[in-house]
């Protein structure tokens, strides 16, 4: 069996348990996918394929070799494509169809995004520094203060906080939890928040037990 799919995050919402207590859920939408190519032990050195997101919007500008790669798999080429494991034994051949039922209730999954750019942005809002004093005439309120030392070894440290682009990171959330699956509307319903905005592209892989 397949062991991931790709999907697109919908939005935050929430839903009560039999105990009646809420639990904040993610929405993704869970394909359906479709395996373009596989990998074999023999060929490739591990066993995985790839998978690609069928959208309702075909994708019109892929190069020459991408429409040659898709072509040899017997369909049209998509805009997101990843590879994700399988089980020992899957027989999953390039043509086959990839859906949400692939996942069960309760289990656990790694989600694989890209999170929000937030720009430019300072050591306050990019790390939580404090700042200086709010007082007039400080002259440091929102600075990050000393980044070195004043003779030796007279540079900056590699990993020193310091202003810089924010987000827009390729995040990885672990042992997340499966709550719901609605089968006929490919939706997955994961437990808390996952990276990325409305409508991004994101990976679901189920957890080795």
């Amino acid at each position: 069996m397949v062991r991931g799919i790709l999907g697109k995050k919908v939005g935050m919402t929430q839903i009560f348990d039999d105990d009646g207590r809420v639990i904040p859920v993610t929405v993704v939408e869970a394909g359906p996918c479709v395996v373009v190519q596989r990998k074999s032990i023999e060929n490739d050195g591990y066993e995985a394929v790839q998978i690609g997101l069928v959208e309702k919007r075909p994708r019109r500008n892929a190069t020459m070799p991408t429409q040659g790669h898709f072509k040899a798999a017997g369909i049209p080429p998509t805009r997101m494509v990843a590879e994700v494991p399988v089980d020992d034994g899957d027989e999953s051949r390039p043509g086959d169809s990839v859906l949400a039922d692939i996942f069960e209730a309760d289990e656990q999954v790694n989600v694989v995004g890209k999170s929000k750019g937030r720009g430019f942005q300072g050591v306050m809002k990019r790390y939580g520094h404090a700042g200086g004093r709010a007082s007039h005439g400080s002259g440091w309120h929102r600075k990050p203060g000393s980044i070195g030392q004043s003779a030796w070894p007279s540079k900056v440290f590699k990993g020193v906080k310091m202003p810089g682009q924010m987000g827009n990171k390729r995040i990885t959330v672990k042992n997340v939890k499966v709550v719901k699956i609605d089968t006929d509307r490919n939706l997955l319903f994961l437990k808390g928040g996952i990276p990325g905005a409305r409508n991004s592209y994101i990976r679901i892989v189920k957890v080795r037990g």
